[in-house]
């Protein structure tokens, strides 16, 4: 008589889960995914991210475990999907907040400097409207209402099962569970909080951008990530609330206003959705692994869910199959 498959149950289908209960599938683990919301996860916080890959810009205010694990998960989403784009990180600034940009090229590393000829080499769109800028060539994007499907269906190619619509309490679970419920777990994690995030989605042809270009300013500093379709995703906000019951006017007005003085022609663009969620995050803002027995709760990713979640996947896949222990994000009870 054979031994029987090890099973991993995991909770939440999000970036986080999905990651977890892929790198499990691939360590040899019968893995079963729970998932309260329907496939589109439209209640997920996902649903509304960025997707941004930027572990050298993320280095500007984050903790530096952030970088460390942003690095690693940039080659597991190479490895494991091939397609996603890695064309890096543009970073601009109209001449007035120059300021803006060389403070922002102090706290961060991995970039090169670029002159007005290298941004409309990068991106034309952008040619004659920025003095000087920065390059960060490493990084990427993706785009999470694609991936997550794509995450979904190289689990079931492992043999993983996806339950959707199925709302399960971690705590009453045996065997090995993991927890990716995001601020849903603060039931059993107190010390997490919402972090609102507001984003807008628009869509016009008369602007072409192939990379995540970021716009420093005092007041209005922004995110555009291109999707495809001539759409883009416009972003920033990060407010201290847990109100996420839709964008505010001011959040609106700002990050239009801002997506306009990095082009005219978004003045003429199309809304095609305002988007908020509730980011989780500890007070440290770092991400954590908790350890219970066999119950390992994944949490604390903060704005960083589709930057940090394969290489947490990966630290939790390790730990299970090796008993490898990364103690800068886990801890034991």
């Amino acid at each position: 008589m054979t031994n029987a498959t090890p099973a991993a149950t995991v909770v939440g289908a999000g970036i986080c889960g999905s990651w977890a209960a892929l790198l499990l599938a691939e360590a040899g683990l019968a893995v079963t995914l729970h998932e309260r919301d329907d496939p589109d996860l439209k209640s997920s916080t996902s649903h509304w991210a960025g997707g941004m890959l930027a572990p050298d810009c993320e280095s500007d205010g984050a903790e530096p475990v952030v970088v460390r694990l942003g690095k690693r998960s940039l080659d597991l989403w190479s490895s494991h999907l091939p397609d996603v784009p890695m064309e890096g990180s543009l970073i601009v600034a109209h001449p007035r907040d120059r300021s803006e940009l060389d403070r922002f090229a102090r706290q961060t590393s991995g970039h090169r400097r670029v002159d007005e000829d290298a941004i409309a080499s990068l991106e034309p769109a952008l040619a004659g409207r920025f003095r000087s800028g920065l390059f960060f060539p490493s990084e990427g994007h993706v785009e999470p209402r694609a991936v997550l499907p794509a995450l979904h269906e190289k689990l079931r190619a492992r043999g993983g099962t996806i339950r959707f619509g199925s709302e399960v309490d971690p705590a009453v679970l045996t065997g090995l569970v993991v927890d990716c419920r995001g601020i849903a777990a603060r039931g059993d994690q107190p010390d997490l909080r919402g972090v609102k995030g507001e984003t807008v989605l628009i869509e016009t042809p008369e602007v072409t951008l192939t990379r995540p270009v970021r716009l420093m300013h005092p007041r209005w500093p922004i995110y555009l990530i291109p999707r495809p379709g001539h759409r883009y995703l416009i972003g920033a906000s990060s407010i201290e609330s847990e109100d996420a019951s839709g964008v505010t006017v001011r959040s609106a007005l700002d990050l239009l206003t801002a997506a306009y003085t990095l082009h005219p022609a978004f003045g003429e663009a199309r809304i095609v959705e305002l988007g908020t969620a509730l980011r989780p995050a500890f007070p440290d803002n770092a991400p954590r692994i908790e350890v219970r027995g066999e119950h390992i709760a994944v949490n604390g990713l903060y704005r960083h869910g589709f930057l940090l979640a394969p290489a947490l996947a990966e630290i939790v896949a390790g730990y299970v199959t090796t008993g490898a222990r990364d103690n800068e994000v886990m801890r034991w009870s």
